[in-house]
């Protein structure tokens, strides 16, 4: 099953043929243009509850907001047994404007809906050895009201 019709795909690759980067997109910069730059695609949408409300990290100059989100799988096997699978989520936030919305509002147990991309870093442990990390780095965090109980 094809995800766009072939007329879909047609004026997709039309509408991104002269897109031109302004930087490339690894960690390294170099004073030439690419010969040849490709469109890519690395975005992540999730709705769940967010399981602990949001810490402030970085530093001063580079703070981020970090929660975790759950979100869950339902599926029955063929004996009848109902399972649920559940993932949870690293979320961080760069954003200045929605850094401190989140920071300020978003609390443990509320249901949003995150967009924005994943992303892999490694970190030093508290051991002194790196450890590899994975998180989405959001763009846009939609909050849901709790309906009273």
């Amino acid at each position: 099953m094809a995800l766009f019709k072939s007329s879909t795909l047609s004026s997709i690759l039309r509408c991104t043929k002269n897109v031109k980067i302004l930087r490339p997109a690894s960690s390294t910069t170099t004073d030439q243009e690419p010969s040849r730059v490709e469109k890519s695609i690395n975005s992540v949408q999730l709705l769940g509850r967010v399981g602990a409300d949001p810490q402030k990290k970085g530093s001063e100059e580079h703070p981020i907001a970090v929660f975790s989100l759950a979100t869950h799988t339902n599926y029955r096997y063929e004996s009848g047994q109902f399972m649920q699978r559940t993932e949870w989520h690293r979320v961080i936030c760069f954003k200045p404007g929605l850094r401190e919305t989140i920071l300020n509002y978003l609390k443990k147990g509320q249901r949003v809906h995150v967009t924005g991309r994943i992303t892999y870093g490694e970190i030093t442990g508290e051991d002194g050895k790196p450890k590899s990390t994975t998180a989405i780095a959001a763009d846009d965090v939609i909050f849901f009201q709790s309906s009273p109980q």
